[in-house]
């Protein structure tokens, strides 16, 4: 079964979206009011999460196309519809492996439009032929231009594990960017998207006119999809999901709102969907996580690992960031928080106005699960989606009350991690934590599990159709087995449980730090 209507998946061009009669959550007041003021924009989001259609949105609204506006709330705002020149540049062309494929990209993306002004073989670098045609088609046309950019940073974004080929790209970009400050007299309208706001380019350094809307709260709503246009928009297809999975409407919509909601882009804003799964999830009719398997955090994930970063700080909301930091990344004190924001690997979860700073979480369990999962291969260095070391390797073992056979399988598992896989000075109490709050919670995507946040409370309870499993670990440098187990008879860890069906079952595990694994446990 699947919906009759058209919904937009990967189509991010808006004259193809409107001209093939596609369901689209209207925006464009958004566009009315960026337009009435000349200042420059830039606006960062998490990938796939709507920038290149509103900024193709954009080039639609000032290149006059008035008929694909029909029906639409800037239809009764907009009086003039002028046809302004527009410089379009797409940055999702390439993977940017390298600074020579920046600039092929740059010479492919400016001699298109050189040689619709008669400006062909141009010998010269980008920042002065993107100079030389903003004011050549300001002198064509009699009217200032609007210059569009998408995903501008797409070449740094891809290069931070390769800091010389960073560095390189960056010069490129300092100049080229710089351009439109220098041509302010000929612009009528500048518009940047992209992911992160990189401090050291010259938009950011010597562009101090740019407004970055990242963080208004007039603006939160600029991409994505608020719960109000998930259910103005798209009811047929959240009937026709619930039909097919089996559930009530209201059920799929908690279901959808768990995985999908949970963005925030200001101090106080309503909850935003990523609209790419939104759309996915209605198209197959069917959940998955759709927004992870568009990339994989690979730089990230290793930079956390290198610096030995308490992952667990991440689900307990705990982390907590200046209001002034976290739009500004710098590549050299190596503070990933930002980044993680602006990445949407978190989102903010408060705002604290006595320290003036924001309360970091994830969004939601696509987010979570998608994240936790690219991180343990990181840590440990070993594959684990397949073979006997995959999760659900683990996970049948649990449900088969093989316990025996899951913590045998569990001291294979640590004794596989490389011995080179952290540096000696991060393999201590706290990277073996990391790994097993991370085997543990991914398992949380397939049954109960509730892992230690705070104090008075076990390291980790599995709960399965059977049996309740809780567990407590020791580092054999001042704990072992039996410690553990008389810890969780001594703080009444089971207590919560006494009146559940199912079987407890107390597991001490003792760690041993020289061996880098799993020593010993004890079953009560």
């Amino acid at each position: 079964m699947n919906t009759a209507r058209k919904l937009p998946v990967g189509i991010q061009d808006f004259e193809k979206l409107r001209t093939g009669n596609n369901v689209y959550v209207d925006k464009t007041q958004y566009i009315y009011q960026l337009a009435q003021l000349d200042a420059p924009y830039f606006l960062s989001r998490p990938r796939r999460f709507g920038k290149s259609l509103f900024l193709s949105t954009l080039k639609a609204y000032f290149e006059g196309k008035k008929e694909l506006f029909e029906g639409l709330k800037i239809a009764g705002l907009e009086k003039e519809w002028i046809k302004y020149p527009v410089i379009y540049l797409d940055f999702n062309k390439s993977e940017y492996g390298d600074v020579q494929t920046l600039e092929i990209v740059l010479d492919y993306m400016l001699k298109e439009y050189e040689k619709e002004y008669g400006m062909q073989d141009i010998e010269a670098k980008p920042s002065i032929r993107f100079a030389s045609l903003i004011a050549e088609m300001h002198k064509k046309t009699g009217l200032r231009v609007a210059v569009l950019v998408d995903e501008y940073d797409k070449s740094l974004v891809n290069t931070m594990d390769k800091p010389d080929v960073n560095d390189k790209i960056r010069d490129v970009l300092k100049g080229f960017y710089g351009v439109l400050k220098s041509a302010d007299a000929h612009l009528r309208f500048v518009f940047l998207t992209g992911v992160t706001k990189f401090s050291k380019v010259s938009i950011f350094s010597d562009l101090n006119q740019l407004k970055d809307i990242s963080m208004s709260e007039q603006y939160a709503g600029i991409c994505g999809i608020s719960e109000t246009e998930l259910i103005r928009n798209f009811e047929p297809e959240l009937q026709a999901l619930a039909a097919k999975k089996g559930l009530t409407r209201d059920e799929a919509f908690a279901e959808m709102k768990k995985r999908y909601d949970g963005y925030h882009f200001a101090k106080v804003s309503e909850d935003m969907y990523n609209p790419f799964s939104i759309l996915n999830t209605f198209m197959d009719l069917d959940f998955a996580y759709f927004w992870f398997a568009t990339g994989t955090p690979t730089f990230l994930a290793k930079a956390l690992r290198n610096q030995n970063y308490d992952i667990r700080k991440f689900e307990d909301d705990d982390v907590r960031i200046a209001a002034n930091s976290v739009m500004d990344y710098r590549f050299e004190n190596q503070n990933l928080e930002p980044l993680l924001y602006q990445s949407g690997y978190l989102t903010i979860k408060a705002y604290e106005q006595d320290e003036d700073a924001y309360v970091l979480g994830f969004p939601n369990e696509e987010v979570k699960y998608g994240f936790l999962n690219e991180l343990l291969p990181a840590f440990v260095l070993t594959p684990i989606a397949t073979g006997k070391f995959s999760i659900i390797y683990f996970l049948r073992q649990l449900k088969n009350g093989d316990i025996e056979g899951f913590m045998t399988s569990l001291k294979a598992f640590f004794a596989d991690i490389p011995y080179d896989a952290i540096e000696q000075k991060h393999r201590d109490e706290r990277y073996y934590q990391h790994i097993f709050y991370l085997l543990f919670t991914l398992l949380g995507q397939f049954m109960q599990t509730e892992v230690k946040s705070n104090k008075g409370r076990a390291d980790a309870v599995v709960k399965t159709a059977g049996n309740i499993y809780i567990f407590e670990f020791k580092m054999d440098s001042n704990a072992n087995a039996e410690d553990a187990i008389k810890q969780i008879n001594s703080k009444d860890y089971a207590i919560p449980y006494s009146a559940d069906h199912r079987k407890t079952v107390k597991i001490g595990v003792e760690f041993s730090q020289t061996e880098r694994g799993v020593k010993r446990w004890l079953i009560e």
